[in-house]
């Protein structure tokens, strides 16, 4: 039993050394060291370059050595979540939510939105309205709305009886429902009045999200392009001013020499550094050679990991929910009942981070994408998504195969 899973069932001490190799902000420190103090990061970098006699309270720190070759990461930050381990965020029921939420947590993703799918406007109200009320108690970090402003030809798993072109009378209602906690906003820009809905999603600074669309390259550009304008008059600015695509290739048009739709916008946005694509890496929503492929093209500061996980995730085969759309999981695979398009992730954040270092992205890049990167777009760079002194002390642990050992999050050991 390592000190860790020792404090897991008893208070953790104020004052705690972690050694090992540090992989954080695209750099990694062999002999690395993090000292906790409390619920906060009051230091991370090379070991020599620690005196605990300089730091109160640190003279008799406990101190947890990672074996040989083992690693510590910052925790995991995932922008596009539905759920896993049997709880569910779509269909807005407390106890299910919170199961999931102890899964995630317990999985290395230490931060992430609680994503919603197309939805009657009443669950879409009763949904915000409960995670409002965890992000007030710090356990979620915003709500992410996966339409109901989505493109029918693109639906993929969201139920088409519910898709809507864009109402800014309800939008209003979910943005106030919402009361500052939206934090993202998936919706297809070839619909009806989806200008007018990016400028209102910007003005209450709420991130467009481009996704579940059937539009064409012009469209995707110039609609990407007034998202990050709209954002940067809203006074962001950095990588929190960009706009970002809702898991790239999946939900919209694959790319054609003759009509590359989306995606060529896209790829040429977050080249730029314009926007932000997020990737399911998880080997079956893309394929590890395109993974290693938009890494080389646009770099690891323009890429979100996500995993797009459902109740499945972290479970076995079998008959589950995405929201209101009964789910089969074969294989690992979801797929929704009535049409058997996927139906969303089954991968842990880590997971996803481990298959990205196996399609040969390099485990700084990859740990970037997922952690540094998503925090940044949420505007919380300085409270998690690295090793850094002030930061929140959130920390994943892993073997050398990328195998989770131990989470920490705000200074406590998690199970």
């Amino acid at each position: 039993m390592t000190a860790a899973d020792q404090f897991v069932h008893s208070s953790a001490p104020s004052h705690q050394i972690l050694t090992g190799t540090l992989v954080s902000d695209g750099v990694v420190v062999e002999d690395g060291l993090v000292a906790i103090d409390g619920d906060r990061i009051a230091y991370a970098g090379p070991a020599d370059g620690f005196d605990a006699d300089e730091f109160e309270g640190f003279g008799h720190a406990i101190r947890i050595g990672a074996p040989s070759g083992h690693f510590i990461f910052p925790g995991l930050v995932d922008v596009h979540c539905h759920g896993g381990n049997g709880g569910d965020f779509p269909g807005g029921e407390e106890a299910s939510a919170r199961k999931a939420v102890d899964f995630l947590h317990r999985s290395g993703t230490t931060t992430f939105l609680a994503s919603m799918v197309t939805a009657p406007r009443e669950d879409l109200l009763r949904g915000i309205e409960l995670y409002v009320k965890l992000v007030d108690e710090g356990l979620v970090a915003g709500i992410h709305l996966e339409g109901p402003f989505l493109s029918h030809a693109r639906c993929g798993a969201q139920n088409p009886d519910y898709l809507l072109e864009p109402d800014l009378d309800l939008m209003n209602e979910l943005v106030g429902a919402a009361a500052g906690k939206l934090a993202t906003m998936t919706y297809a820009p070839e619909l009806p009045g989806a200008a007018a809905l990016v400028d209102l999603m910007t003005f209450h600074g709420v991130t467009p999200s481009l996704g579940h669309t059937d539009c064409d390259d012009a469209t995707a550009a110039a609609s990407l392009a007034a998202a990050r304008e709209g954002l940067e008059s809203a006074g962001f600015d950095g990588v929190s001013s960009l706009p970002t695509v809702t898991h790239l290739f999946n939900g919209m048009p694959p790319m054609h020499h003759r009509a590359p739709g989306p995606v060529a916008a896209c790829l040429r946005a977050a080249q730029a550094g314009k926007a932000v694509v997020e990737l399911i890496a998880d080997d079956t929503h893309l394929d590890p050679s395109i993974v290693a492929t938009v890494f080389q093209l646009v770099g690891a500061g323009n890429i979100l990991l996500v995993t797009d996980s459902m109740a499945a995730a972290g479970l076995s085969d079998g008959n589950y929910m995405l929201g209101p759309s009964p789910v089969t999981v074969s294989n690992g695979v979801a797929t929704l009942d009535a049409t058997g398009s996927i139906a969303g992730g089954t991968a842990t954040l880590l997971e996803v981070v481990r298959k990205t270092v196996d399609a040969g992205v390099a485990l700084p890049d990859a740990i970037c994408s997922a952690t540094a990167v998503p925090a940044a777009i949420l505007g919380l760079s300085d409270e998690v998504g690295g090793l850094r002194r002030g930061l929140r002390a959130d920390v994943v642990t892993t073997d050398q195969e990328l195998g989770l050992t131990a989470v920490m999050r705000n200074g406590q050991w998690l199970a």
